[in-house]
């Protein structure tokens, strides 16, 4: 039965809940600039490849428009000529709009990059993508979609150009989903970084193979326009990664590392959801992007596994303790065995037992590449143990994603094992599943303390438990 306080205490509550819902809309900006005004993309090589826009050949960028020198720009038509000069005939408001976004002096998440590589976009695709030619950005913004018309061969034939690409030259392609329908490539390629738009048009998953997409989204009317917010956030984080703030440049400058943080540091919104084999939101992916919470990941440091063992994924009980926070990419490398490829897991153990916090919240991501030339990825899950009791408390084990993540709340102080297991079985060219005996993975993980409510609250708390009283009736 419902006592008379109930209505008040859910408004409070509610009201609390979408408080701190909305210091999640600005993406971690703000609070990543006060932390460290200096990541602004200083040093970065980035590029934006634009369809033609209105019917014309408007692609490029006006640096006026979007507050740049003009000499960070370098255009390349749909002939594949290259300027350093700006041609007015060609600007594109569409192109612009998305620059300011990703990188415009006023209001562009990384408005300090060194170098923009404005592209034409079918020339980027039929002779930079598919020919293998090499770029020097490594964050490729691409806010348009292939109109295959259901076509779902030239859709297969999309994503494996840009999976080629990215697993051959470590690039970070992130592009629009489209604004309704079905998810296209080239966002619906395995290694890139599918964005959705929260709050305005935007398409959908699964993929037209079943696969989880988007990967992530931004607040925005479309995906032409959160997509820059989700490259610009990609640029801060290589900056940190190649300044040297998280340890090893080359890992944590990987574009596999970063997607996993990107992902990993995304605020679940109302609504969000997921399942053991759908490891991602069909609406929002991994959620809201914020950069202010992958950039604590990052550099919160690269750790090793504390453990390997061979078989099943069974949790372990000994090893070198990781701390709660951070990521690693490492390499999972299975045996052949009389023609079959055994499973292998890397376990990282954490110790939260004497934590004072009274629950933790795990957010934990793993990504890695479908391999250049293969139309298969090897199959790799995440799950997570506890120690003492060696039950599973989640997992993560879709067979067509090469994403897998873990969300789990209300998790108390004890001793957990996250473990990644590399499935085994038979080589593809025996007809089995694993593509290869070795996998390059990336790993981010945060155990989130859920702090006591404070004083103020637990009062007001106390306060509305009391049941109220009706007045006496006197004889």
């Amino acid at each position: 039965m419902l006592r008379p306080w109930t209505p008040l205490l859910a408004v409070a509550l509610i009201v609390a809940a979408r408080a701190a819902f909305g210091q999640s809309l600005d993406m971690g900006i703000p609070e990543l600039n006060q932390l460290n005004p200096a990541l602004t993309g200083s040093g970065i090589v980035v590029a934006q490849a634009e369809a033609l826009y209105g019917g014309t050949n408007a692609f490029e960028v006006n640096p006026a428009v979007v507050g740049q020198p003009a000499g960070k720009f370098i255009y390349t038509d749909l002939n594949g000529s290259v300027s350093t000069t700006f041609n007015s005939s060609d600007e594109s408001g569409h192109a612009e709009a998305v620059g300011g976004n990703f990188y415009g002096s006023s209001g562009g998440v990384a408005p300090g990059v060194s170098e923009i590589y404005n592209y034409e976009a079918d020339y980027f695709v039929n002779d930079i993508i598919t020919d293998g030619v090499a770029i020097p950005a490594r964050i490729v913004n691409q806010s348009f979609v292939f109109v295959t018309n259901g076509n779902t061969t030239e859709q297969a034939q999309g994503q494996q150009i840009y999976d080629n690409y990215a697993a051959t030259y470590n690039t970070l392609f992130i592009s629009g989903v489209g604004n309704g329908g079905a998810v296209l490539a080239p966002a619906s390629s395995y290694n890139g970084i599918g964005v959705a738009a929260y709050g305005g048009q935007s398409s959908t998953g699964p993929t037209y193979d079943g696969r989880s997409k988007p990967d992530i989204t931004a607040p925005a009317t479309e995906t032409s326009y959160s997509t820059p917010y989700v490259s610009g956030a990609a640029t801060l984080l290589l900056q940190a990664a190649e300044d040297g703030d998280a340890g090893s440049v080359t890992d944590a400058s990987d574009a596999r590392t970063l997607k996993a943080l990107l992902l990993n540091g995304a605020t679940k919104p109302p609504g969000w959801t997921h399942t053991d084999t759908a490891p991602l939101d069909p609406n929002y992916g991994a959620g809201i992007v914020n950069v202010y919470n992958s950039y604590l990941n990052l550099v919160a440091g690269e750790y090793r596994s504390s453990a390997s063992t061979s078989g099943s994924a069974a949790p372990v009980s000994a090893g070198v303790i990781v701390p709660d926070q951070g990521w690693n990419l490492a390499t999972i490398t299975t045996p052949l065995l009389s023609g079959s490829y055994t499973s292998e897991s890397d376990h990282y153990l954490f110790d939260l037992t004497s934590s004072t916090a009274p629950q933790f919240t795990l957010t934990s991501t793993l990504t890695w590449w479908r391999q250049a030339g293969q139309t298969d990825i090897n199959n790799l899950d995440l799950y997570l143990f506890d120690v003492t009791t060696g039950d599973a408390i989640a997992v993560s084990d879709s067979t067509v994603d090469n994403v897998q993540e873990l969300y789990v709340q209300d998790l108390g102080p004890g001793d957990y094992d996250l473990v990644v297991l590399k499935d085994g079985g038979q080589p593809l060219s025996s007809g089995g599943t694993v593509v290869s005996g070795s996998e390059t993975y990336a790993l981010a993980f945060n155990f989130s303390p859920v702090p006591e409510p404070p004083a103020s609250w637990l009062l007001l708390l106390a306060l509305l438990l009391i049941p109220l009283r009706k007045p006496a009736r006197h004889p």
